[in-house]
């Protein structure tokens, strides 16, 4: 069985959580510290970051955009219609330029600092960054939130999904993110109609279960979580 070495808030591993899910790929979930710079995790990611996903071949795939793009190549053009990026070459540039935005940008400027400063840093000793959480730091991300959900709604006004007329990786990519940030209870859903109603269709499908089941150890998620109908 492949493994998949995670973080259950990491937004980027959720990412690979919920393709493999929509593959229907079973997977043994590993965790991961990576500011532990464990020497045996460091040989299959020198980078040392997550996810890092090890097929049956003993082959490791480190990060979400290469995640992606191996299970494309691996098992895509098996699945017709559920495959997550499209054949044609317009479409798969949209794809992937929604998830790069999700990936990076939204990563960098919302759920990796939300993520790091309420939950990473709980688990990491003072040497490694850990400590209080830096409220300038989540005041920023908490404001630039609302850029981005104003962003997804402008896109469903024209469309089904994300990247056009069906699910994609860019679906996938952009509720990963806000599933973490949601759980922290940070999503002001009343910014945008659209993305709201976009993101309850995407936490209903069946991938999404595991990642609803995820629980914190003294931080309850908050409550539009794992409410289907909030």
């Amino acid at each position: 069985m492949p493994e998949l070495f995670h973080l259950p808030f990491c937004p980027l591993s959720r990412f690979v959580r919920l393709a493999l899910g929509e593959y229907g790929v079973d997977v043994r979930l590993i965790e991961e510290r990576p500011w532990d710079r464990r020497e045996a995790f460091l040989i299959l990611n020198p980078a040392g970051t997550l996810p890092v996903l090890r097929d049956d071949d003993g082959r490791a795939v480190p990060g979400a955009s290469l995640v992606a793009e191996y299970l494309d190549e691996a098992i895509g053009e098996t699945l017709g219609d559920r495959r997550l990026l499209p054949v044609e070459i317009d479409e798969r540039i949209e794809v992937r330029r929604l998830m790069a935005w999700f990936f990076d940008k939204f990563y960098d400027e919302v759920a990796g600092p939300l993520v790091v400063e309420r939950i990473d840093k709980r688990m990491m000793t003072l040497a490694q960054g850990g400590g209080p959480p830096d409220m300038t730091t989540i005041r920023a991300a908490k404001a630039n939130i609302k850029y981005h959900l104003q962003y997804i709604g402008w896109l469903l006004r024209g469309r089904n999904w994300l990247a056009g007329e069906r699910l994609t990786y860019a679906d996938i990519a952009a509720a990963a993110q806000l599933s973490s940030v949601d759980y922290l209870g940070d999503v002001p859903w009343h910014e945008d109609e659209a993305a709201k109603q976009w993101y309850a269709k995407m936490k209903s499908r069946p991938s999404f279960r595991p990642i609803l089941a995820d629980a914190m150890a003294g931080m309850p998620a908050s409550p539009t979580y794992a409410d289907l109908d909030f």
